[in-house]
């Protein structure tokens, strides 16, 4: 028989190691092994569609997560998977995008063009002012941006990106899932427009008629 005293000392035990985790290297990784990519946006709740604790409650531990616009693959996005997949033990990527996304409610040139009537010369901005060898080509701004032409395509190149990276692991489990906001469903991506026509997973509903710069090989 377990005694309270023996539960209790053992539950300590468990907590600090969860607090001093990243002093173990790969041997103090997340509750998962996982990293998640997902979108800034409000809506899209990464614990209610992956069925894990990471926002909730706070510091759930489950899994590292890494939200930007889109939740598409950038350089810090690949950063901070290179990190946590080679040095905090990580063992699969799974990427959440959405349906109803910022990311198609308009195309990168007229965002362009609204940052330049503001005064701001887009071929000349520091991308991070603490490292000025990271630098946009002249033109490249609106690439950068990363608005989508279809949530489902862009989910699909960015799985394919992340595992065609030579900085990450090629054992590391990848994959990639649409959250639709109308429906409260996670779903795999998909070209089949039947499965999807009940979301807006395009930026035609936006009223985008002109295709986004091409970001995607």
């Amino acid at each position: 028989m377990t005694t309270l005293k023996e539960k209790l000392s053992s539950q300590v035990t468990a907590y600090d190691h969860w607090a001093q985790r990243r002093r173990y290297g790969p041997d103090g990784h997340n509750n998962l092994s996982l990293w998640v990519l997902a979108c800034m946006d409000e809506r899209l709740p990464v614990d209610e569609a992956l069925g894990i604790h990471v926002d909730t409650p706070a510091g759930g531990g489950d899994a590292h997560c890494f939200r930007n616009a889109g939740g598409i693959v950038t350089d810090d996005a690949i950063r901070s998977a290179m990190l946590t997949c080679h040095f905090f033990g990580t063992k699969e990527i799974v990427i959440v995008q959405h349906t109803q996304c910022g990311m198609l409610s308009a195309n990168a040139k007229d965002l362009e063009k609204m940052l330049r009537d503001k005064g701001i010369d887009t071929d000349n901005v520091a991308m991070d002012p603490t490292l000025p060898e990271l630098k946009l080509e002249k033109g490249a701004f609106a690439k950068w941006i990363g608005m989508m032409d279809d949530v489902d395509e862009t989910c699909i190149k960015t799985i394919d990106a992340f595992k065609n990276h030579p900085l990450i692991p090629k054992d590391v489990v990848i994959s990639g899932w649409v959250w639709e906001v109308e429906t409260r469903r996670l779903r795999a991506p998909t070209r089949d427009s039947e499965k999807r026509a009940r979301t807006d997973f395009t930026s035609a509903p936006f009223g985008v008629k002109e295709k986004q710069p091409r970001r995607w090989n």
